[in-house]
C-alpha cells in the first residue's frame, strides 16, 4: 500500500481506484476545498486514461449531466462535491434518479464529526439530506491513518456499485457516501492510478419470475410508459394486441403500435370496448390512458418494472407479475380495427409549421446512431399524439417529469453517445430553466448536440387546464403562462452555441442536419 501524509488522500485514492477497477467509467466533479482529495484522485485516474472526468461549476447542472450519462450508458455515474449547498444542489437530479431507477454514486465531502453543529463554515446536516431518495446513505468517519482504512474504502466502493445497480434485486438508484475529511485535506501521494485494489463484486440476485395466465377472450391493449422497453413490443406482437406506447417508452415501434391512441381513446368506438389493460413501465402523459386504469369495467395487469419501481396509480391492479401468457388464440380482428382507426386519424395531415410538423421533422431526422431527449412539457405530449412508430433511442426524465436539468441531461447523453447527434426537443421555458447548462467545458471535446426549442412564448401547456377557461386572460398569463422576453440569439452567442432561427419546414429540415452545438429556435404560432 502507498502511504500518504494525508489520511484523506489515502482513503480517497483507494476509494476511487476501486470504483475505476470495477469498471465505473464516468465521473463528474464540481470543484471545492473539502473534496480536494477526491478531486486529485479523480484527476490522476483521468490522466492515466482509467476514467472519463467531466468538471462543472454548478452542482445542479453537474448532477443532471451525470444523470444523462447514466441513462445513456446504463452504468453508474460518480458525482463528487464539496460540503454545504453543493450537496443540496444535487437534490432535483437525485429525486429523478430515484423515481426512474438511474444508478448514481454520490461522493459528498463533509466536515469531521467534531465540526458539525458548532457553526463551522459550509457545514450543514448532510446525513439523510436526500431522505428516502437514496438507496443507501453511509456516513463515513474522517480517516485518521489507521491500518485497515484502505480495505474499508475498497469495500465501500464495491457496496456502492452493487446497491446503485440493484444487484440485490431492488430497484437501481442513487447511493450517497458522505465522506468526512480532516486536515491535511490532500496530498500528491498515493497516485490513485498506481493502486491495484482487489475487487470482488457480489453476484447479481436473479429472482424467480412470477407468471400469470390470462384469458384470451378479453379485448386487451398494452400501455407502455417510460422504461417499458422492447418487452412491451414483444408481448403485444406475440398476442396480437394494440400497443399504446408513449414516445419515451422505448416501445413505440413495430406493427402493433397505435400512433394516434390519444385521439382514439377520446373519440373512437373501439376504445369503449377495452376490457383489459396490461401496463409496462410508468405511463404519465395522457389523461385518457390513465382513466382506463380507474375504469371499473377494465381489468388492470401490471408488469413489474426493473427501473421505474411500483406502479399502480388506481390501486386496482388484479395482478402485478413479471411475465404473462394467454390460455387460447387471440382474435386478430381486434387489432385490425385499431389499425384502421389509427389510419383514419393519420389521414388528416397538416402543412403548417406547427407542433405536429415539428415532431414529424425531428422524428424524420433522427436515425440509428442518434439519440432523442424529450423535455417534460407540452412537446412530449405532442410527440405522444403524433410521433410515428420508429425504433429510436428516446430518453425523457419521467421519474418526476420536471423540466429542470434538461439541457444538462442532454449533454450527459451526448458525452456517452458521440457517434450520432443527440437532439433535445424542448420548450422555451425548459431551455431558460436550465440556461446555465449551456456553459461549455472545452475538456468535453466535440459534441453533436441540438437543442430544438419550440418557441411559443411561455408555458402554453397550461392552456389545457381547467382554470384556463375560468380566469381572465391577463391573470392566467401572469400566473401560468409566464411569457419570457429572452433573446435566444444573444443567449446562444454568450455561451458559444450556433444559433439557427427557423420559420418553415424547409428551414427546420436543414437546421436538423447541422453538426456541433446548435440551438434551433423554432417559432411556433
Amino acid at each position: 500500500m502507498s502511504h500518504s501524509s494525508s489520511p484523506a488522500q489515502n482513503f480517497a485514492a483507494n476509494l476511487l481506484a476501486t470504483l475505476a477497477k470495477a469498471g465505473v467509467r464516468n465521473f463528474f466533479l464540481a470543484p471545492g476545498a473539502r473534496s480536494q482529495a477526491l478531486a486529485i484522485a479523480a484527476g490522476q485516474l483521468a490522466d492515466a486514461g482509467k476514467i472519463d472526468l467531466h468538471v462543472r461549476l454548478d452542482e445542479r447542472s453537474l448532477a443532471f449531466t451525470a444523470l444523462g450519462s447514466a441513462l445513456a450508458s446504463g452504468e453508474p455515474s460518480v458525482i463528487i462535491t464539496t460540503s454545504g449547498t453543493a450537496v443540496a444542489n444535487l437534490h432535483p437530479a437525485v429525486l429523478e434518479a430515484h423515481h426512474s431507477g438511474v444508478p448514481l454514486i454520490l461522493l459528498t465531502a463533509d466536515r469531521p464529526h467534531e465540526l458539525r453543529g458548532v457553526g463551522a463554515n459550509q457545514t450543514t446536516n448532510q446525513i439523510d439530506i436526500f431522505n428516502d431518495a437514496v438507496r443507501e446513505c453511509v456516513d463515513v468517519p474522517a480517516p485518521n491513518g489507521n491500518d485497515g482504512e484502505a480495505r474499508e474504502a475498497v469495500q465501500l466502493a464495491v457496496s456502492a456499485i452493487a446497491v446503485a445497480m440493484g444487484y440485490d434485486g431492488d430497484q437501481p438508484g442513487p447511493v450517497q457516501l458522505n465522506l468526512a475529511f480532516r486536515e491535511p485535506l490532500s496530498a500528491t501521494a498515493p497516485n490513485a492510478a498506481e493502486l491495484n485494489p482487489i475487487v470482488a463484486m457480489p453476484e447479481i440476485f436473479e429472482p424467480h419470475p412470477e407468471f400469470a395466465v390470462l384469458s384470451a377472450e378479453l379485448p386487451t391493449v398494452v400501455i407502455a410508459g417510460a422504461g417499458a422497453g422492447g418487452d412491451a413490443v414483444e408481448l403485444a406482437e406475440a398476442f396480437g394486441w394494440p400497443l399504446l406506447a408513449e414516445p419515451s417508452s422505448g416501445a413505440r415501434m413495430g406493427a402493433n403500435a397505435i400512433v394516434h391512441y390519444r385521439a382514439l381513446l377520446e373519440t373512437s368506438e373501439v376504445a369503449g370496448e377495452i376490457r383489459r389493460v396490461i401496463v409496462f413501465g410508468k405511463p404519465t402523459l395522457g389523461r385518457a390512458a390513465l382513466r382506463l386504469l380507474f375504469n371499473s369495467d377494465v381489468e388492470v395487469v401490471v408488469i413489474r418494472s426493473k427501473v421505474m419501481g411500483h406502479f399502480d396509480v388506481s390501486r386496482r391492479a388484479s395482478k402485478v407479475v413479471d411475465e404473462i401468457t394467454v390460455d387460447d388464440e387471440v382474435d386478430f380482428e381486434w387489432l385490425e380495427r385499431w389499425r384502421k382507426a389509427d389510419a383514419d386519424v393519420a389521414a388528416a395531415e397538416s402543412s403548417a409549421l406547427d407542433r405536429r410538423s415539428l415532431v414529424d421533422a425531428v422524428w424524420a431526422a433522427t436515425n440509428d446512431a442518434d439519440q432523442l431527449l424529450l423535455g417534460a412539457s407540452r412537446l412530449i405530449r405532442e410527440a405522444d399524439a403524433w410521433a410515428p412508430a420508429k425504433a429510436l433511442r428516446v430518453f425523457a426524465n419521467r421519474g418526476l417529469a420536471g423540466i429542470d436539468g434538461t439541457v444538462a441531461t442532454a449533454t450527459g447523453i451526448a458525452l456517452i453517445e458521440r457517434e450520432g447527434t443527440t437532439r433535445a426537443l424542448i420548450g422555451d421555458l425548459t431551455l431558460l430553466h436550465d440556461a446555465s447548462s449551456l456553459a461549455i467545458d472545452p475538456n468535453d471535446g466535440q459534441l453533436n448536440i441540438q437543442l430544438v426549442v419550440g418557441n411559443d412564448g411561455g408555458g402554453t401547456i397550461f392552456a389545457g387546464l381547467e382554470m384556463a377557461a375560468q380566469l381572465e386572460a391577463k391573470t392566467f398569463e401572469k400566473l401560468f403562462t409566464t411569457p419570457q422576453q429572452v433573446d435566444l440569439w444573444h443567449l446562444a452567442q454568450a455561451y458559444g452555441w450556433n444559433y439557427i432561427r427557423v420559420e418553415d419546414r424547409a428551414e427546420l429540415d436543414a437546421a436538423l442536419q447541422t453538426t456541433g452545438r446548435v440551438l434551433v429556435d423554432v417559432r411556433l404560432s
